[in-house]
């Protein structure tokens, strides 16, 4: 059974050899990522993006933070800088992504819809817009939306298993908007963007921290197949573990209560405890790293923990192979 056998078994829970995983060097990784490289939606370290946004990095993060949104009034719109999906080379990676992946499982990114629309008009201005200028955030969504079909459509030319975007919807304790508001606004477009994917036979993957537990039940009704979390505990797994089953996670061990702490017992209890709350022997679970890792506090010792941890696990689960 190969690595994309693996990947596609855990997410349509059809019993895989072992866990799938995305871990670094020397454990290894059933997914090969890729994208657009110029990618129109890349997240700067420093300077202007390609929409205008002016990004400034801390030295130990690989990405920074967007200090001043380009479309501060709707009026100028029409005047936003748009980026092309066909910047020179921009296709190159994608088109040789097969070949190089060998039996790994293609996974390539797509746009935000939610956080493009904050480095554009800033989060104050966002989180407004909500209440006050529907239509043009649904004007501005619909565009991404439209970029990512036309995306998904070139990228099933070329091989690609599945299609992922990162948009944070949580807070520590509760989602950035009113979840009515999310559900008026954003669920028919990741609605629209997953409906493509699926006919053009790609899985959808969506990364989202924070608190989104009360967005997950919608997220499934519209096609997710995997959500890529990085925190669990501030909405409990003894919570999330009602979805079991239904939705693949894809999650390393919490990255702000668990690893962070270095503690090799509490790790592996954690990875023990994720196992038996989001996975099933048929599939849902895929166990990863974060993979920027010193920008969290997480050691190499504690990440070499995580990964045979679960490595012990999925033998224990699916017998030594």
């Amino acid at each position: 059974m190969t690595s994309k056998e693996i990947v596609r078994r855990t997410l349509r829970f059809e019993t895989p050899k072992r866990y799938a995983y995305d871990f670094p060097e020397p454990y290894g990784s059933d997914f090969y990522l890729t994208g657009l490289k110029p990618c129109p939606d890349q997240r700067f370290r420093n300077g202007l993006d390609y929409w205008g946004c002016l990004w400034e990095c801390f030295d130990n993060t690989m990405i920074g933070e967007v200090k001043d949104s380009p479309l501060k009034e709707w009026s100028d719109f029409d005047k936003l800088t748009i980026p092309s999906l066909d910047m020179d080379g921009a296709w190159e990676q994608i088109k040789n992504a097969k070949k190089e992946a060998g039996d790994k499982y293609i996974l390539a990114n797509i746009f935000s819809i939610y956080e493009r629309v904050l480095f554009v008009r800033g989060t104050e201005n966002t989180w407004c817009d909500v209440i006050q200028e529907q239509e043009n955030l649904k004007k501005f969504v619909n565009l991404l939306v439209e970029m990512n079909i036309e995306m998904i459509r070139r990228y099933s030319k070329w091989g690609v298993d599945g299609v992922i975007s990162y948009d944070d919807w949580g807070l520590q304790s509760s989602l950035m908007i009113n979840p009515s508001a999310w559900r008026e606004i954003w669920k028919p477009a990741y609605k629209r963007v997953y409906d493509a994917a699926h006919e053009a036979g790609m899985d959808t993957w969506l990364h989202s921290c924070g608190y989104i537990i009360d967005i997950i039940e919608d997220l499934i009704e519209v096609g997710l197949d995997a959500l890529h979390m990085d925190q669990q505990e501030n909405m409990g797994l003894e919570n999330l573990s009602r979805l079991r089953g239904r939705i693949t996670f894809f999650a390393p061990a919490d990255t702000q209560t668990i690893m962070p702490t270095g503690n090799p017992d509490a790790i592996r209890a954690y990875c023990r405890k994720m196992s038996e709350h989001l996975g099933t022997i048929e599939g849902g679970f895929i166990p990863r790293w974060y993979a920027d890792p010193g920008s969290v506090g997480h050691s190499r010792e504690s990440l070499d923990i995580m990964c045979k941890e679960f490595l012990k696990i999925s033998d224990e689960i699916y017998g030594i192979h």
